[in-house]
This record gives structure tokens, sequence and C-alpha cells, in this order.
């Protein structure tokens, strides 16, 4: 399907609406960057003040599990300075030590280990270590330090075990050993901060306690990441995905500078004016939504403040144009203040042209009475004329004096059929050239023109359907009268008793031109025998050639002993022009 020209121009060219939509697009454009540059900042600023608050929640949840690791640490350093003193007399080192264990409740253990691996004095007693935990070297390391361990003396309990080394004038001696329950940790780190994941480790990545026991207690770790890596990082805060593959906010920080370490993760939080997750899309996309809400907006508003009362004015436009002329009923529906004025103007402007339509009307209607009054009087006169010239021809006895007579009575005939059609006419800019002329043919059979000398001449017409300003129908149709009186003299009537004949056309040919064809018929004998005719001065002939010029027309002429043709060749003056004119 191929779309016109005109539909296509439209498509190329967009409305008012598309393009005041174009220009708030861009104009909207630096406001949605800025928008959106801004959300990315706030965005941002959320995922830092989660962080930051995830680290300090941390180090407040293991406050208690710290207290409770210093505590240890801080008894161990105290035992190792009264312990020399007291292992010579093991019942008194033994009294004192279940003393310490029984008035901490989260010390389940607390001894001497000498350098053969023999508790010489402890809450329990003295003993000697065997099993997994005499072969840990951090028990008798010559550096304080934290380990974890499951104790079989103390029934198979995992613990978290402090050892401070002992010295003596002969060198090292020995370590205090305190051993404080994983549940206990675990029960600490899970009353203090429920909604935040903890697990405590060492530098080197070996976890000391955490919320849980079970098998799954290590997914909530940084799944790209060890604790190793994060323990030589300091304290920090990130986000990342766990080994579950949740998106989390993760925490680290020392208890122990250089022994223990805290890590803690939660769920991303938003508090005050940070973003939630749907706010940080509503966020990220209102700059949009403002872009499609704006359009919207100024389309519905340009399509009901503009384009309506546009389409209606257009509308009354047309409806002007195809003959409608009171408006001042035509109302617009509520429109601004510039359209009304608008269409005010519209209304005033077909006002004041249908007045002048009138005015106009009346004049030609005023002027076509007047003119068609002319042309009857005209026809009158003329009619006048002929009947006066009628009398004169009856009482004239001189024949060459009626002949004369009768051939100045065709022609004003002729001008008379003229005047007569023009005021009949509904048109008078136009003539009807083929009604026109028949109505001269008819004219001049019934008075006798072409019936000449009482001999029956047979007339015969092809005339097409042509009209002609009156300025050419005066020089034609005279110009038919002189050709069809000329064709009677020489038609040979008179010689043969059959009569003869008369053709008469008129054809419309291309480029707007036109043939007139008169062709008569003619006797053999007419040339030697007949006498010249009265008229025979060429007068005819002269007149046809005055009429043809008239026209702007040729002549030409075809000549043999049956048949005499002429045919006269002319353009119609409308060709040019629109004939409506």
């Amino acid at each position: 399907m191929t779309l016109p020209s005109s539909a296509l121009s439209r498509l190329a060219r967009p409305g008012l609406a598309l393009r005041l939509a174009f220009i708030l697009s861009l104009a909207i454009l630096p406001l949605g960057l800025i928008s959106v540059l801004q959300t990315g900042k706030v965005i941002e600023e959320r995922q830092s003040l989660s962080a930051a608050a995830l680290l300090e929640e941390t180090q407040r949840a293991v406050s208690v599990t710290r207290d409770m690791i210093r505590a240890a640490e801080d008894t161990a350093q105290t035992l190792r300075l009264t312990l020399p003193d007291l292992r010579d007399t093991p019942g008194t080192c033994t009294a004192v030590l279940t003393r310490i264990a029984e008035n901490s409740p989260d010390f389940v253990f607390v001894g001497f280990v000498d350098g053969d691996m023999g508790v010489t004095c402890s809450s329990r007693g003295a003993f000697v270590l065997d099993g997994p935990v005499s072969n840990n070297p951090d028990l008798l390391a010559r550096q304080p330090g934290i380990f974890v361990s499951t104790v079989e003396f103390l029934a198979g309990r995992a613990t978290l075990n402090v050892t401070v080394p002992v010295m003596s004038e002969d060198g090292f001696a020995g370590a205090v050993w305190i051993a404080v329950p994983l549940v206990n940790l675990n029960q600490a780190l899970a009353e203090t901060a429920p909604d935040v994941d903890l697990v405590l480790f060492r530098p080197d990545g070996a976890v000391l306690a955490t919320e849980q026991l079970s098998d799954d207690r290590r997914l909530v770790l940084p799944r790209d990441r060890t604790l190793a890596a994060l323990a030589t990082e300091g304290r920090q805060a990130f986000r990342a995905e766990n080994r579950e593959g949740m998106e989390r906010d993760f925490a680290v920080a020392p208890i122990v500078e250089g022994a223990v370490l805290v890590l803690g993760s939660w769920a991303p939080r938003h508090h005050g004016l940070v973003l939630s997750t749907y706010a940080e899309a509503i966020a990220l996309y209102f700059p949009f939504a403002i872009w499609i809400i704006a359009v919207l907006v100024a389309y519905v508003g340009v399509h009901r403040l503009v384009i309506r009362h546009v389409r209606r004015l257009r509308s009354w436009m047309r409806l002007y144009a195809q003959g409608q002329i009171d408006f001042s009923r035509a109302r617009l529906d509520n429109p601004p203040l510039e359209l009304e004025e608008v269409a005010d103007a519209f209304r005033a402007m077909t006002e004041r042209l249908s007045e002048q339509d009138r005015h106009r009307q009346e004049d030609l209607e005023e002027k076509t009475v007047l003119l068609r009054e002319v042309h009857h009087r005209v026809k009158n006169n003329l009619q006048l004329i002929s009947s006066m010239m009628n009398i004169q021809i009856r009482a004239t006895g001189n024949p060459v004096a009626k002949h004369l007579l009768r051939r100045i009575q065709d022609r004003v005939m002729a001008l008379s059929a003229i005047h007569r059609y023009l005021y009949m006419a509904r048109k008078l800019s136009m003539v009807r050239a083929d009604t026109l002329l028949a109505d001269i043919i008819q004219q001049q059979v019934a008075v006798g023109t072409l019936e000449e000398a009482g001999h029956h001449i047979r007339v015969s017409t092809q005339l097409d359907p042509i009209e002609v300003n009156p300025d050419q129908s005066v020089p034609l149709s005279l110009l038919v009268a002189e050709a069809a009186v000329n064709a009677v003299k020489h038609s040979g009537a008179d010689q043969d008793p059959g009569g003869g004949w008369i053709d008469i056309a008129l054809k419309k040919v291309d480029n707007g031109m036109v043939t007139l064809s008169v062709v008569n018929s003619r006797n053999e004998a007419e040339d030697g025998s007949a006498e010249d005719p009265p008229d025979g001065t060429g007068l005819g002939s002269r007149l046809i050639q005055t009429f043809a010029a008239q026209l702007n027309g040729t002549i030409e002429t075809s000549e043999t002993p049956e048949r005499y043709e002429l045919h006269v060749t002319f353009p119609l003056a409308w060709h040019d022009s629109d004939p409506d004119q």
C-alpha cells in the first residue's frame, strides 16, 4: 500500500504535541542526570552507613566476649607472677586455683603445665596430659596465646584456651592455662546481638567461636575472602556475598590485638534517610517516571488547550470551503484567550466575506438581468427589422432587389438567433454552438432560404456539443449562414430532378481545435448551362473569409464535379483557460 504524498509529508513533519514532548525531554534531561547521580551518591552513602553501623554494632556485640577473654588473660597474667611461689606447695596451689575457677563461672579449668606436660597444680588436681592436647605447641608457647581445643579430661568439651608462659631463674618453667567453654562464648554472642552473625577467629584464620555450633556455621563467612586475609587488613567494613550467595554487609574488628578478631555480618540495613531496596529502585527510575509523566501531561495539555481547538477551527475552514457561510453560532469549548480571539477573527472574516459575496451575487444577478434585457431588446429590434424587410420584399417587383433583400434578411435573422439564444440561456458566459447552429439552420429552412426556387434540398447536420464564448458565436453563426446560402447556390438543385443536398458538421479535434464543414452537391451542367446568380459578385466568399479571420481560423476548400467542400478550422477561445471563469 502506497501512501499519498500529503500523508508522507504529514508523517515527515511531527505535530505540535510531539515537538513539545521532544523539547520537554531536552529540558528535563539535565535534571534527570543530576537526579541519577544524586541517587547513586545516596545509595553509596547508604551502603557506607550500613557498613559503619554494622562495625559499631559488631564491636558492641562482642563486648561481653571481649570481657570474658580479657578476664582470662588478666587472671593468667596474675597467676604467672604468683605460681612460682605456690608450685612448691601443691596443696595450697591447688586450693588457690580451685577457688579461682569456682569464683569465675566462665572458667572451667585453671592450671599450671610444666615443661614435661605435667599439670602439677590445677583446679582439677595434678595429672599428666596425654592425647591431642598434649601435642598442641600453643600450650607451652614462649608467648601468650589463645587456641581452641577439645579437652578429654573436661569430658570432651570444646574450650577456648588462654596460655601465658611462666618464667623462673632457670628460664622457661611452664605456662598458666585457663580454659573457657565455647558454649559460654557462643551464648554470649547470640545474646548480645541477635540480628548480627558473629564469628571469633584467630589471625591465622582459625575459627574460635560462632553463634551456632551446627555444620552450617561457616556459611555466614564471605564467599571470596578468607579470614586470614581479612585479619591482615585490620578494622574494616565491606559488602559482599556470603557462602549462601546472599548479599551481606561484613565488618572485621580486633578483640585482643594480634590474638582474636571478630567478623560480624548482616543484611544491608536502611535507617533514617537511607533508602530501602525498593526506594533505591524508585529513586533510580524516578527521573524516567518524571519524563514520562511530563511528556504525557504536555501531550494532554497541548491537546486540550491547543490541538483540539485548532482541529475545530480547521473543520470550520473546510466547511467554509465547501460552501457553509454561517458560523455565527460556532463556538470553541472553553479555549484559551488567544485561540478565542482567532475564532472571533475567523467568524468576523467569514461574515465579512459572506456579505461581500452576497453583494457580489446581487450585482451579478442585476447585471445578468440587464444583459438578458439587452439581448431581448436587440432580438426584438432585429426581428422588427426582419419583418420590415419582409414587407419590403413582398412589395418589390424586381427579382434582383428581392434576392438582395432576402440575403440581408438572412444575416439579420442569424444575428437575431444569437441574441434569442443568449436571452434564453442560463449561462451567458458560454454559448452552446451546436444548439445555436441548429437553430439558425432550422430557421433558414423554415423561411425557405434553403429551399431555393421551390426545389427540395436535403439538409443534414452533425454537430458536436461544443461551447464557445459570445465573441466567437457571432462570426461563427454568420459564417454558417453565408456558407449555407452559398451551398444552396451551387447545389445544382434546379438541374437535378431529385434535388440537391447539403451536409453541415461541427467537430471537435485535438488541442482545442474545432472544424466547421459545409459540403454540398454539384451538377456537372452547372458551369455551362446555368446563368450567373443575381449576386454573383463574390460578396459571400469575402464574408466567409472575414468571419473565418475573426475566428482566427483557416479555410480549406475542395471541389469536384459532384461535390464542393468548405472546411474552416479554428481554436476555441477558452482552450488555454478555465471555461467556467
